[in-house]
This record gives structure tokens, sequence and C-alpha cells, in this order.
């Protein structure tokens, strides 16, 4: 058998009478057109100067969600998800000293001035909900921990001291061994003063001021909180401009020794940013923002561009090698390339779109942007590099530069289209494809690290969480279960219906994720045990009604802490000791199960209010929804595949390779303890997105080299020599490219970058392996 040599012309174009008529238009009218996109990038580039930051709270919440229209519901009154926790800790001692307390005084009086504070959720030991309760002889005595007249004495310290031992604070505000005090504030979701959604990161600032202003030598200030994560998130995403300009040299570079021509490189670049800038002018005229999460996005649409740009580049050289001019090659490139990259880069924009099955805003905003700027890659790829590259001027037939050095792999790729050595290769692929599921069954939905995942586990934040959680019993991570109780005038006094919130507080208590439980039942029965003489065998509920009423009268001095003011609904809270997928998840099944073993039509057991539950919620919507996501983009490229190649077997040849990789992805994140969540959803659509390209682009030329009458082993071999040299050289750019991302701040984007990394080697490995394999197992004597 011999196979075709290098530089001997690719034939002439599949007949599409359309693509033909395109082609004639883009080349006719190629300068008007470089005019009109020129003058397009300039506006939006002008646009994209107002583009801002949008993170809101309730972007990042499934809010049809039940557990979310339960928070949504109780948020105002019993608080949401959305709180910040300030610890002041002495490097010295304890916190009973005045230099200490007079901190947290002028720390709590700041916090509560911070725009976009709801105020009265602001809690301290000098805030005057706070308060103790003791019992003497003559009844009961109580009052605010902290007198309003605190003034650092000696003797007015040791009553603090004191009031804390007599109050349910210890443990909450106040570090178990006394190290250190908190300030909690619920954040609004809407500011008062401006009417527009909080700016989180402007808040995470002011705490962030806050700790430059009074943390010293003698104190540290340790802050947590969803505002605060997501702040030092947006912090971290600026470091990401760094690592695309760094991206865009590694690029450069690369592309300048693969084409060995500055103007081409010089083309390929411009038209991969060309995309960019126009989504970027585009976001701020549909009133979108950036988040944390979409940040990546222009970087995806870059690389994306990148990989279809090298594929015209490419294809032109070799019509020129072939002996046509600039203007014939540029047109029997698009010729050749249109459909088949049209169709690749529909596949890619529905690959993201599909992430939209996940009902959160933040998401679907994801999956809109993303969309948007794949769908202007048709565009600008397929209409501005043909026009650019025909007016490309060169002395001669430019060569294949180091192509020879590849001809070696591709007759080996070539060589597995033989039967024998197809099988071997398939049997192996199936053999890694049984070490990946068994890898993939480990895989789980949600956080599996302590702290913010999103950020590095050595980061300030996430040590100021373990310092927190080490040192007090409660912390960000609550998940609060309303009880709403229905026709009886006094719930909160009617043993019927405490009874049960008790035995629920007392079964919630045997979860081994729980640090602590705070509700209505657990506070009456410890004020029943003060009444009796301070007695640990009488801190039980009471059966009576007026002694149930002095308890519920106790607490209504706290605020909504345990109930709303009609006391139609009682809050329990949990307290967990992390926010892992596996600590929730047993957290909601233990409630689920009380609240179904418990039914009445009177009393119902609701998950709802804390930032577990939103987690909760969270966690079960991206579960539901990735199988829809896995379902919707694998039947997607399916079908589009039928489409451009009206043939079954191709289409097995280019999806099997893309299902055995997403597999193998699902392993690896298993073995590296990452979740599945709204973080991670992106990879597998990108991956599958460049993975198709790499087998529309080979089997574009297969089949094409079968009709002109080479057999299989010669029409792959060309194939690769023609389309695999481009697949290469981008899957190795942009695995070097994310692979930088592993010095990123945030933990999230170096996991992506890895992950990337992972799916852009192994789809490679894919298309030039196992494609050709199958090709020879399902093309029997060539047929498509």
């Amino acid at each position: 058998m011999s196979l075709p040599m290098r530089g001997a012309s690719s034939g002439p174009p599949p007949r599409r009478i359309w693509v033909d008529r395109i082609a004639d238009w883009v080349i006719t009218w190629r300068r008007v057109l470089l005019w009109v996109f020129a003058l397009l990038t300039l506006f939006f580039a002008g646009t994209a100067t107002r583009l801002g930051a949008d993170a809101g709270f309730t972007k990042m919440i499934p809010l049809e969600h039940p557990y979310m229209k339960v928070f949504m519901r109780y948020q105002s009154v019993f608080g949401g998800a959305n709180r910040v926790l300030v610890a002041v800790h002495p490097k010295e001692g304890d916190i009973y000293n005045a230099q200490s307390l007079m901190l947290l005084r002028a720390i709590t009086d700041e916090v509560f001035h911070i725009s976009g504070v709801e105020r009265s959720s602001v809690t301290s030991l000098f805030t005057p909900n706070v308060r103790y309760t003791e019992v003497f002889e003559d009844g009961f005595r109580g009052g605010n921990v902290v007198s309003s007249d605190f003034d650092g004495s000696p003797a007015q310290i040791e009553s603090v001291r004191a009031n804390v031992a007599r109050s349910e604070w210890q443990g909450r505000i106040v570090a178990q061994d006394n190290t250190a005090a908190m300030v909690i504030a619920t954040l609004q979701e809407i500011d008062p003063r401006t009417g527009r959604r909080v700016d989180l990161r402007a808040i995470a600032n002011s705490f962030e001021s806050i700790r430059a202003r009074h943390e010293d030598a003698r104190h540290s200030v340790h802050i947590i909180g969803f505002a605060k994560a997501v702040g030092d998130i947006a912090d971290g995403a600026v470091g990401v401009l760094g690592f695309f300009a760094l991206a865009f040299v590694v690029t450069t570079l690369m592309l300048r020794v693969h084409t060995q021509s500055n103007a081409l490189t010089a083309y390929a670049l411009g038209c991969a940013l060309v995309p960019v800038v126009w989504l970027l002018g585009l976001m701020p005229l549909l009133g979108l923002g950036l988040d944390p999460m979409s940040i990546l996005v222009p970087f995806l649409i870059f690389a994306i561009a990148v990989s279809h740009a090298v594929q015209m580049t490419q294809a032109w050289r070799h019509e020129r090698a072939a002996g046509a001019d600039s203007a014939e090659a540029a047109r029997r490139s698009f010729v050749h390339l249109f459909v088949p990259g049209a169709m690749a880069l529909l596949a890619n924009a529905i690959g993201f779109l599909v992430i939209a099955f996940v009902p959160i805003e933040v998401v679907r905003e994801l999956a809109l942007t993303a969309t948007l700027g794949v769908s202007l890659m048709i565009v600008t790829n397929k209409l501005m590099l043909p026009a650019l590259l025909s007016l490309r001027s060169e002395r001669g037939q430019p060569q294949l530069v180091r192509s020879g050095m590849l001809d070696g792999i591709w007759r080996f790729a070539a060589a597995l289209v033989r039967p024998r050595v197809a099988v071997l290769m398939i049997v192996g692929w199936l053999v890694v494809l049984a070490v990946g599921l068994w890898g993939a069954k480990g895989l789980q939905i949600g956080d599996l690290g302590r702290g913010v995942p999103e950020l590095r586990a050595d980061s300030r934040y996430n040590l100021d969480t373990d310092f927190i959680t080490e040192r007090f019993a409660i912390g960000v991570d609550v998940l609060q279960v309303v009880i709403e109780a229905d026709g009886r005038e006094s719930p909160c006094v009617d043993p019927r219906v405490m009874e049960p919130i008790g035995e629920f507080e007392l079964q919630m208590r045997q979860n081994p994720g729980v640090g602590a439980v705070s509700g209505l039942a657990g506070f009456i029965s410890a004020v029943a045990q003060a009444y009796a003489e301070n007695n640990v065998r009488w801190r039980a509920l009471p059966s009576d009604e007026l002694q149930m009423a002095q308890g519920t009268g106790a607490a209504t001095r706290l605020g909504n802490t345990f109930m709303n003011p009609g006391c139609t609904a009682m809050v329990v809270s949990l307290f967990t000791r992390d926010h892992q997928a596996p600590t929730i998840a047993s957290l909601v099944a233990d409630v689920e199960r009380f609240a179904q073993d418990h039914a009445r039509p009177d009393l119902r057991f609701l998950i709802g209010v804390g930032n577990l539950a939103v987690m909760a919620a969270t966690n079960q919507v991206v579960a539901s929804a990735d199988r829809w996501v896995n379902l919707a983009l694998f039947g997607a490229v399916t079908a589009l595949c039928l489409l451009t190649f009206r043939s079954i077997r191709i289409t097995l040849c280019i999806v099997i390779p893309l299902a055995i990789v997403t597999v193998l992805c699902n392993a690896v994140m298993a073995w590296l303890g990452i979740g599945v969540k709204v973080n991670t959803l992106p990879v597998v659509a990108l991956g599958v997105g460049v993975g198709v390209d790499y087998g529309i682009y080979l089997f574009e030329r297969i089949r094409h080299a079968l009709e002109l009458g080479a057999d299989l082993e010669q029409a792959v071999f060309e194939a690769l020599k023609q389309r695999g040299t481009a697949s290469l050289f981008t899957a190795l750019t942009l695995s070097v490219s994310v692979l930088t991302w592993l010095g990123s701040a945030l933990q999230f984007q170096a996991d992506m970058g890895l992950l990337l990394a992972f799916m852009f080697i192994v789809n490679l490995l894919g298309a030039l392996l196992l494609l050709p394999a199958l090709a020879a197992l399902l093309m029997v004597r060539g047929r498509t």
C-alpha cells in the first residue's frame, strides 16, 4: 500500500452549493467584512468598559427548591444564610480584659454601621439582645450581659464573666475556653440605602478594613461568612487576568513555533481574541456582570477559538502547498471546514447550554455567557479568518513546516485500523474504561473539604474557619429546621407540640456531624432546671402549661432566636462540625426521616433556613441536573454528528471516546476528592466540546479521502496529517496553558485547570488511538 505523499493536493472540496456560495461571498467581500469586524470590535471594546462585578447571594441558590421556598419565607424572621462572623482573639490570656473587651465593642459598633448589614441581627456581648437570666429566692433576675455603662473596670469585667456563665451564650458568642468572642451579623439582600442588590465584595472589603484597623501584636481578628468568602474568591479571581496573560504568551510562543510565521500567528490569535472582546462587550448590554464563576469564561472561549483557528490555518497551508494561491486556498479551506467547524462549535455551544438544566441563576448566566461566546465564534472564526488568509501574500508555495517529524506517529495511528491491532487497542481501552467505572463510584455531590473549597486550604479564610470551629460550638455552618404549628392559640406552651420538638432536638444531637443544637424545647428545659435550684434531674420539658409559659416568656427576651412573634413557627438550629457533602446528606436524611415518622396535620418540620439548607438544596439540584446535563450533552452531540455525517458508524466512532473520557474524568475527580458541584459542571461540557472538535475534523478528512478512493488506512493517515497536527498542537497548548492555573490562589481554578488538562490530553489520545480502531471495527471496508 502506498500512502499519499506529503504536500499532495487535498482534492476538490465536497460539493455543497450553499457553502460554495458563502465562500465566494466571503472572498469577494473580504475587505468590507474585515472593516465591519474591526468597527464592531472597537464598539464592543468600548461597551466592555461598563462591565462590572455581580455576585448577589440569591443568584447562587436554587430558588425553586422546596428548601429555598421555606428559606425565602422565613429568612427575615430567623435570619438568612448570609451571615458574617468576626472573632476577636487575644494572643495571651482570655477575652476578659479591658483592652480585648473594648476592642470587641469597637468592632461591634463598626459592624453595626456597615451598609447592607441587618442592624437588628448584630449580636455580640455589647448588643442589647444578649442577655442572661438567673434564678434567686424571689424569682428570676436578668439583664444585659454587658451593662450600658461598661468602662472596663476590674469589677465590671468580673461581672461580665459571671453573666456569660449564667447565660446561654457560652460557646455561641464567647469561646468555650474563653479565649475569643464574636460579633455576628446577617446581611440583607437589598441595600436600603441604594435600593440595589448588596455588593458582597464591597461588604467583604469593609470587614477586611476592620481587621486591618484592629488586628495588632496583641490581638488577632478572624472573619468568616458567605460575603467574606465571596470577597476573597473575587480577590483571587483578579489573578485570573494574570493567568490569562500567561496563557496568551504560552499560546503565542507555541503558535509561532507551529506556524513558523508571524502573520499566521497574529491572524490566529486575533481571531481568537475577537469573540472574547465581543462577548465582554455584549454582557453589560444584556444586563450581565462578572462573578467568580463566569470570570473564567473568556479564557475558555479563547481556548476553543484557538483550536478552530489552528485548524483553519493548517488547512490553508495545505491548500497553498498543493498549489492554490492565497485567495483560492482560503476559499477551499472555508468550504472544507465550514460545516464540520460550525457543527463542532454548535456542539460546544450546546455543551454549555445544557448546564442551564441547573436551576440556579449564576449557573444559567454562566451557560448563557459561554453559549453566546461560542456562538459569536461561528461568525468571527469562520468568516474573519478566511478573509484575512485570503489577503496573505507569500512568495511561492509554503512548506508544511515540521509535518514530516510527525509522519511516524501518524503512520502508527493509521496502522491501528488493521483488524488485529484494532482489537487489541479496543480491549485496552475497555480495561481503562473498567478502571474508570470502578473509580467513578466514589464520586460525590457537593463539597468534600473543610472551609470554603474554592479557596486553598491554607488561605486566611479557611484558617479563620478552623479557628472559629475549634473554639465555638457554633459557626456559619448551620441547618435551621422550621416547625410550623397550626390550629393552636399558644403552641409554644402546649406539651403536645413541644414534646415532639424536644424529641427532635434529642435525636439530632446523636448525629455525629452535629456539634450543637439550639431550640425552644431545650431552652425551656434549661429554665425548668434553673427553677429547681439548677438540679440537673429537672432538666426536662414541664408537663404543665404554666411552667411551660415561664420558659417561653424567658425566650421572648431573646427576640426571634427560637420562635416568631406569634409563636406559630419555631426554629431549631443544628450547628455542624463542617459542611462536607456526607455531613449534609446524613443530617438532611435524619431530619426528613424524623419529619416523616412524626408527621401530623398540625405540625410540620421544614428544612429551609441556614447556609446548610442552601448547600443541601444546591447539592440535590446538582445531583438531579447532573444526569440531565450528561444525557442532553451526549444526545445533542450525537444528533449533531448524525446531522453532519449522516452516518451512525461515524457518530459512534466520535461519541464512544468522549463517553470513555467523561467516565475517566469522573474517576479522577473522585480520586482527587473533587465533588460534582456548580464549579465543576462546565469542565465536562468543555471537555466533551473540545473532544468533539477532534473527532469531527478528523472524520471530515477521513470521509473525503474515502470518497477519493483511498482505503481506510490511507484515509486515516491523510486525515491525521492534515487535521491531527492541529489537534495535537491545540491539545498540548491548551493543556500547558491551563496547567499554569495550578499556581492560582483559587482552589477551584487549580482543580479546573488539572481536570481540563486531563480531558484535553485524554480526548486527544482517544482521537488518535481509539478512534482509528473503532473505525476499523465499525466502518467495514471503508463504508461510512
